[in-house]
């Protein structure tokens, strides 16, 4: 019989889950040394609570099922930032600055792409209560830091801004309808789509403005391109600011501005990034501003983040786990001295496996390259033959 797993849904193995295990830890202890405090919100709880804010798009990638208990709509996490805003907003309930990070299991209907799966290992780290160019600058240095450790090569950050779209689209009058089929095409640059959609916008310089962001992509030189094809509207000249502000400020960093990448249009409300490297074709990770989620939790809270798949991260690192030392293998005798001499090796961070009778040469294969012999009376390590 043969145990399939469901499609784009994978075991991890040992060797994999020491270089998880490794890049979770050395990334969290790294969040933590800049002040973000680790929280571990539940695998499981009601639909409203996983999807609030966050659009449609959120609520088909999540997996739902009834409570038998209250008989309540659950959903299973397909993405962790929206409990860890209701944890902000809701449970932590703090006046000032609040830094959070978190590492889990989300479970997703389909995956990203062909090649993703669909039960990410998702770490991020989101910045609340700081409305600021400050908070964005902080999350995407952090998150420049978090691929260095992780020695993932970084080849660009593509950075938008979604309030750039949001003021075209009410200048052009644009229903939700009109304004979620202009989102798809603008993610496809498909300008004859997009011309067909606006023919019948009354406003021209808006219509002409909503053309011309797929042309509007590249380095900082872009953004003075951008100012000169854009409507004079306080909105626009907000976001080209804070766009041009945040590429004087990391400019150590590879930038590039793309206008009509408006990735997380349901749910970010200002700055959106992706960056790319590792030699992978699909983003390594994702963030921006969303300002309006914790509005849905009673509690309006500017915030920012990121967050990334860390199987993902692990397969573009440059740096493979240390070869560790293979397990002794200890045998199987109820010797007061062979007990001390265990746990003395133990506490000194070796791996001690105790035989067991009938597999004398099945131990190499497990992973054992020692044995605890006695030499001379005393308990001794030497090599398995």
């Amino acid at each position: 019989m043969r145990w399939d797993l469901p499609d784009f849904i994978q075991d991890v193995l040992p060797d994999e889950a020491v270089q998880l295990e490794e890049l979770r830890r050395r990334l969290l202890d790294a969040f933590r040394a800049h002040g973000y405090r680790l929280v571990i919100p539940p695998l499981i709880e009601y639909l409203d609570a996983l999807t609030t804010g966050a659009g449609q798009d959120l609520r088909l990638c999540t997996y739902q099922l009834v409570d038998q208990l209250s008989g309540r709509t659950m959903g299973v996490r397909a993405d962790m930032t929206p409990q860890v805003t209701r944890i902000d907003s809701h449970l932590l309930n703090r006046a000032g600055v609040s830094r959070l990070c978190y590492c889990g299991s989300v479970l997703r209907t389909c995956p990203s792409s062909l090649t993703a799966t669909r039960e990410p290992l998702q770490l991020g780290a989101e910045l609340y209560g700081h409305a600021g160019l400050e908070a964005d600058i902080e999350v995407l240095r952090l998150l420049a830091e978090a691929l260095r450790l992780a020695a993932v090569p970084l080849m660009r950050f593509d950075i938008g801004h979604v309030g750039l779209f949001h003021a075209l689209a009410d200048r052009a009058g644009l229903n939700e309808a009109a304004r979620e089929e202009a989102f798809n095409l603008l993610q496809a640059k498909d300008i004859s789509g997009l011309q067909a959609l606006l023919a019948n916008v009354e406003d021209r310089t808006a219509q002409e403005a909503i053309l011309a962001l797929p042309e509007l992509y590249g380095g900082v030189e872009m953004l003075d391109v951008a100012l000169a094809r854009l409507p004079q509207m306080p909105q626009v000249g907000v976001a080209l600011d804070e766009l041009r502000r945040l590429a004087i400020e990391l400019a150590d960093l590879p930038l590039g501005f793309d206008l009509a990448d408006l990735r997380g249009y349901h749910y970010h409300s200002g700055l959106v990034f992706a960056a790319y490297g590792g030699g992978a074709h699909a983003a390594l990770a994702m963030g921006g501003r969303y300002d309006h989620v914790a509005e849905n939790f009673g509690r309006a809270r500017p915030a920012t983040g990121f967050s990334l798949d860390l199987r993902e991260l692990a397969r573009g690192s440059l740096s493979k786990p240390a070869q560790l030392p293979g397990a002794i293998l200890a045998p199987l005798e109820d010797d007061p001295a062979l007990q001390g001499k265990i746990t003395e090796l133990r506490n000194a961070g070796e791996t001690v496996a105790g035989m067991l009778p009938g597999h004398e040469a099945t131990w190499k294969d497990v992973g054992c390259d020692r044995v605890l012999q006695k030499v001379d009376g005393c308990w001794t390590v030497v090599g398995l033959l």
